[in-house]
């Protein structure tokens, strides 16, 4: 059934029809009594209609004869009706005016009674636990008083429930040990009950096991021989103990049994029937209420109207003004209602997108904790690699010149920056890689690319060209490595798709704006050339095209990386192509060339290390072909070192002897280098301390800084980019 607000004629009559009652019965306590009691009746038997109409009835009339303590009777009844059928906020509402009319009566009766029920609507249904058992408290003061044993014992039991539920045992327990012999002697089966249950929780709680279920099995007992229906409540609460017991040891058969006990039971008792009675009446009575008002305040006006015709305009606008109102309560109500479930949507929103972000963040941790891995443990070999090139050049003079040589160094650092970019290609889409800005000559990068492809080129029977513009200036600011890394993805896919023929690499200045110099780049080959409809997808990651031959391998990342890293310099990457034809790929760049800015960068880099002091040097590294090729970068510049492999032996012997900086590793067993040198610091050494590190700068930045550390170089490195640092370190602060 649904309620329907009333119309405004219909309530007009309804308020007339009240103002213009006249009593004609004289009613006496005693039939209201009756009518309480009867109201109480039904409400034990759980029939809510019949209980609330008689209570309405019942209210009505107390107010008739304006008897205080029959009126807190008959709000208490109605209060106990909304609470059976979970209306708590209106049960706590109808209680309170019930307990302000019965605090101005000497009826210590009732006001127990009040107390007891605002208690376990608070309590029972976990609103306040603070202000129940305050109410219980106050309510076991008049059962005192009184010296009535049933409340007694109910108002203990209740507060012993209270403190259960917020896991207080041991005060609960209190309100428990006087009770037990006298309820166990008693006929109250409710109390007998509740009293079991509540020390089959406590033993549970003690896990003594045994002798919970003992009192639970006796609580069980007396719901099935007593099949009393307000019994019936106590059942289904008794169910779901039973079931929250037997998950507790585990017996999940058990407990499985009786959860669908509790739940067949509840559903048993809170029909929709008996809620949609209890809407109607309760909607009766609150009708009555505001009719009850309206005759108190019109009583008050005609007392004072010296005439019917000032009454009736003082009616007519006291209904106005409620109808105004209560069109502004109900509008009140409807908004309400309307962001209650706009915030219920709001939070199960957020917590969605709370748990998603958590597993995205989750996700992205653990990629990045992957990245940082592979990273540094291709780092390290690759330092290795770079470093015993170049000992091998400088022992062996002969090989100093050999393009062979040149070409391995070269495809050490490439690889090292190819690996990392497909590694971190997220990062390139959330724009996490920056350019490196140094200076270079172009040509002579162009010309070792070339020169390390050439391999491939004679592999394929490819005639590799490159055609330079001579106008294009010898040294320009940029990222090299990244404009390399561009070349080999872009020379080395034309390479690799054409078969004796031509790749061919153009360079052109296509003009200078201010300090600027705009090169135009071009790779032309005449292979199997790309199908138009594909021309796109190629820059599309893990993309790539079907051929006729099987022995094209890639991982297809190679040209959606160099879409990106064109993008990275400002620049966008255009394709030409026509199948069994060619394809050529056309780009612009524009580079620094102002000739401060390059002398810049060129003396950060021109140390001469012939007249500097000779540095006394500690190195904590604990890879042996590291520990070889860091010593042999030291000892060409003339600089002492010691090498240890770990930290504490470092710290030992920054105690015993004077060094002028330390070169230290980041990832070493026993200790790492941060922890190494929060150490240092703690014994107020205060020596330089380098970072020499195979991890990504980004990544480690703050935890060097955090550790008091004073710079980072990341493995492997120009020697150049050391010596200048160890000296820019070492030199005394002017």
């Amino acid at each position: 059934m649904t309620n329907k607000p009333l119309s405004t004629s219909l309530l007009l009559v309804l308020l007339f029809s009240q103002l213009g009652y006249s009593q004609t019965g004289k009613i006496t306590q005693k039939e209201i009594s009756k009518m309480i009691t009867a109201s109480s009746d039904y409400m034990l038997n759980l029939k809510c209609e019949e209980s609330l109409n008689l209570a309405k009835k019942a209210l009505n009339q107390a107010y008739q004869i304006n008897d205080k303590a029959l009126i807190a009777k008959a709000y208490n009844i109605i209060g106990l009706n909304y609470e059976e059928f979970s209306d708590f906020k209106k049960a706590i509402t109808y209680y309170e005016k019930g307990l302000h009319y019965a605090n101005q009566t000497t009826n210590d009766t009732i006001k127990d009674w009040l107390h007891n029920n605002l208690g376990s609507a608070y309590c029972f249904h976990k609103l306040d636990f603070e202000k129940g058992i305050d109410h219980y408290k106050k309510g076991l003061f008049y059962s005192k008083k009184l010296k009535d044993t049933n409340e007694i014992i109910y108002t203990r039991l209740n507060i012993a429930s209270a403190y259960f539920e917020i896991k207080d045992f041991q005060k609960g327990i209190y309100y428990l040990k006087d009770i037990e012999n006298i309820v166990m002697e008693s006929d109250e089966l409710e109390a007998k009950i509740s009293l079991n249950s509540l020390l089959g929780s406590y033993y549970t709680h003690t896990n003594n096991f045994k002798t919970a279920e003992a009192f639970y099995q006796k609580a069980l007992e007396l719901c099935e021989k007593n099949k009393i229906e307000f019994l019936q409540t106590n059942a289904c609460e008794l169910y779901k103990d039973f079931a929250q017991y037997y998950f507790k040891i585990k017996d999940y058969k058990n407990a499985y049994l009786y959860l669908d006990k509790y739940t067949t039971t509840k559903n048993k008792i809170y029909n929709d029937q008996r809620i949609s009675e209890v809407e109607k009446a309760g909607n009766q009575i609150e009708l009555d209420e505001y009719k009850r008002q309206i005759s108190q305040i019109e009583s008050e006006k005609q007392l004072q109207a010296r005439s019917l015709h000032q009454s009736r305009i003082i009616v007519v606008l006291f209904i106005i003004t409620l109808l105004f109102l209560l069109l502004f309560l109900f509008s009140l109500y409807k908004n309400n209602e309307i962001r209650k479930k706009i915030n219920r949507d709001l939070k199960t929103a957020n917590k969605q997108l709370q748990k998603a972000k958590e597993q995205a963040e989750e996700v992205s941790q653990l990629k990045s904790q992957f990245i940082s891995t592979i990273s540094h443990e291709l780092r390290t070999p690759l330092y290795g690699v770079v470093g015993i090139t170049d000992i091998i050049a400088d022992e062996h003079k002969e090989l100093s010149n050999s393009s062979y040589l040149k070409s391995l160094k070269f495809s050490a650092r490439y690889l090292l920056s190819l690996v990392n970019d497909i590694l971190q290609v997220y990062k390139i889409d959330e724009k996490k890689i920056t350019l490196d800005n140094t200076a270079f000559n172009v040509i002579e990068d162009l010309h070792q690319v070339t020169d390390s492809l050439m391999f491939l080129a004679e592999k394929n029977q490819n005639k590799l060209t490159l055609e330079v513009d001579e106008d294009i200036p010898q040294l320009l600011i940029g990222d090299r490595v990244r404009l390399s890394q561009i070349f080999m993805n872009l020379i080395g896919n034309a390479l690799k798709f054409t078969h004796n023929g031509q790749v061919k690499i153009n360079v052109q200045l296509l003009r200078t704006e201010g300090t600027f110099v705009y090169l135009q780049f071009e790779v032309i080959d005449n292979g199997i050339g790309i199908a138009e409809a594909d021309q796109e997808k190629v820059f599309e990651k893990f993309v790539q095209i079907e051929r006729k031959e099987d022995d094209y391998q890639g991982t297809g990342l190679g040209l959606p990386i160099v879409k990106q890293l064109i993008g990275l310099f400002n620049g966008e990457i255009h394709i030409e192509s026509e199948e069994n034809v060619g394809t050529k790929m056309t780009f612009i760049i524009g580079f620094e060339s102002d000739k401060d800015k390059i002398k810049e960068y060129t003396n950060d880099l021109e140390v001469d290390f012939v007249h500097q002091k000779s540095y006394k040097i500690l190195v904590v590294e604990d890879n042996k072909i590291n520990q070889l090729v860091t010593k042999k970068i030291l000892d060409d510049s003339n600089f002492e070192s010691i090498i240890v492999d770990n930290g504490y032996h470092a710290i030992e012997l920054l105690e015993k002897e004077p060094f002028d900086i330390v070169l230290m590793d980041i990832n070493m067993p026993m200790i790492n280098g941060f922890e190494t040198t929060r150490l240092i610091r703690e014994k107020g050494i205060t020596i330089p301390v380098i970072a020499l590190t195979a991890f990504d700068k980004q990544e480690i930045s703050e935890q060097v800084y955090a550790s008091d550390m004073n710079g980072i170089i990341i493995k492997p490195f120009e020697p150049k980019q050391l010596y200048q640092m160890i000296v820019n370190l070492c030199q005394p602060v002017a």
